[in-house]
């Protein structure tokens, strides 16, 4: 069974994926796009994340646990202070992976990871979503057929029932 095992192993030791990963949201800082397998892709996508949501966060507790992951003073600074201040209004999805080829030693499915929202960007963002147009409230004694303490009395003949 796969229950709560959530993660790819992409193959490695726990301690090797980990510092592979650490490797891959450094240099994604610090160059904002690089290409690598689909999977791994995929893998730090949840990382970077998770980075960009700490340092939106901005506390001394968030830069720690950020410093324990990302290596160097200066990416540490750069996702404290330009990717925080970029990604202020988003809530969530900073990174996007797209597939782009076939490796061609070992057939590997190849993708571009790069940051939402920057210059230069492969494909550009899709704007927000419009919210639904606001809905007509429903009278109080249609809500529920188990309302009828709410029924006022000129609502009467409309809840009998012809049997």
């Amino acid at each position: 069974m796969k229950h709560r095992n959530s993660m790819r192993k992409l193959g490695r030791t726990s301690s090797h994926r980990w510092a592979l990963l650490r490797n891959m949201v450094t240099e994604l800082i610090r160059h904002e796009r690089i290409e690598t397998t689909l999977p791994k892709a995929k893998e730090l996508r949840r990382v970077a994340d998770n980075m960009v949501s700490l340092g939106k966060e901005g506390t001394l507790a968030a830069k720690r646990q950020a410093g324990g992951i990302v290596h160097g003073d200066e990416i540490l600074h750069k996702l404290f202070t330009e990717l925080a201040t970029r990604y202020q209004a988003r809530c969530g999805g900073y990174t996007r992976v797209l597939a782009t080829r076939t490796r061609q030693g070992d057939a590997a499915p190849m993708a571009y990871i790069e940051f939402v929202d920057r210059p230069n960007e492969l494909r550009e963002a899709r704007p927000a979503y419009p919210p639904p147009p606001p809905r007509d409230p429903l009278p109080p004694w249609l809500k529920s057929q188990y309302s009828r303490v709410l029924v006022p009395k000129s609502a009467e003949p409309l809840l009998t029932v012809n049997a």
